[in-house]
């Protein structure tokens, strides 16, 4: 019965080490800056909108440390003016978008809640996109 406790023991211990070197490896996933965040939104984007052509009002923040699911990650807000496939333009947009090993990871839609006070600045290269 003692050896089976300290196996037990040791097993649990063996698996707690495990979690804890995962969660520092994601920590520290999170915690590398981003260089060129704005190449990889412009990459994304151009994906992801259905036309890229004639985006407007183009703003974007330089990437900051937010919480975001009891996480401290590097996070930019985006906004912007895009066309819907009919080619009206819908109305003004923003977004979070989040980074993971300094390159961008995923895009959230309607986060004007957490972008509230984003220190947005120009963001001409995403008015400029083509198909």
């Amino acid at each position: 019965m003692r050896w089976l406790i300290l196996v037990l023991a040791l097993t649990l211990g063996g698996c707690n080490t495990e979690w804890q070197q995962e969660r520092e490896r994601s920590e520290l996933s999170h915690s590398v800056a981003p260089a060129s965040y704005k190449t990889d939104i412009i990459a994304f984007m151009h994906t992801y909108l259905n036309d890229p052509t004639g985006v407007r009002d183009a703003f974007v923040s330089p990437p900051a440390k937010r919480a975001f699911d009891g996480i401290n990650r590097y996070a930019s807000c985006l906004r912007y003016t895009a066309k819907k496939i009919n080619g009206q333009y819908a109305s003004s947009k923003d977004s979070l978008v989040l980074y993971r090993d300094g390159r961008l990871d995923r895009m959230i839609d309607n986060a004007r809640e957490q972008c509230k006070d984003a220190q947005y600045q120009p963001f001409p290269e995403l008015e400029r996109l083509t198909r």
